[in-house]
């Protein structure tokens, strides 16, 4: 089970070079569940909100769509998610890939990423 970094989801929906061509593979092996977190949902919208990341329709068209359209399951934020903060080292700031990495780490996803410092927490990585 596989849990998408933010801009590895906008690199997969935009057909972008950046992919890893392990990532590409990893993302469309059929027998891997791919989730996109709400927590990623959030961060496209701030972004998009203050003109950060452009996008051609609101990220409430767009991302559904664009979801559906690549075989991507939602993953809301549990409280169960958040609890894991607590025990998180400290080794960045970024509000969104923390809460990511404690989805994967309580529901043991591989988070695909090319973020180094996500690699550096004690959480499963691919790229």
């Amino acid at each position: 089970m596989i849990l998408l970094d933010t801009v590895t989801f906008l690199w997969i929906v935009n057909n972008s070079k950046k992919l890893s061509k392990r990532a590409k593979r990893i993302y469309l092996e059929k027998d891997n569940t791919i989730f996109l977190s709400s927590v990623s949902v959030w961060e496209i919208t701030i972004k998009y909100k203050t003109g950060k990341l452009p996008l051609p329709f609101t990220p409430t068209e767009y991302i559904p769509k664009e979801r559906e359209k690549h075989g991507i399951e939602t993953l809301p934020l549990e409280e169960y998610d958040v609890l894991k903060l607590e025990s998180l080292p400290k080794i960045h700031n970024d509000p969104f890939d923390r809460m990511l990495i404690c989805q994967a780490l309580a529901r043991n996803l591989t988070i695909l990423t090319p973020d180094k410092l996500i690699k550096s927490y004690p959480v499963k990585t691919a790229w």
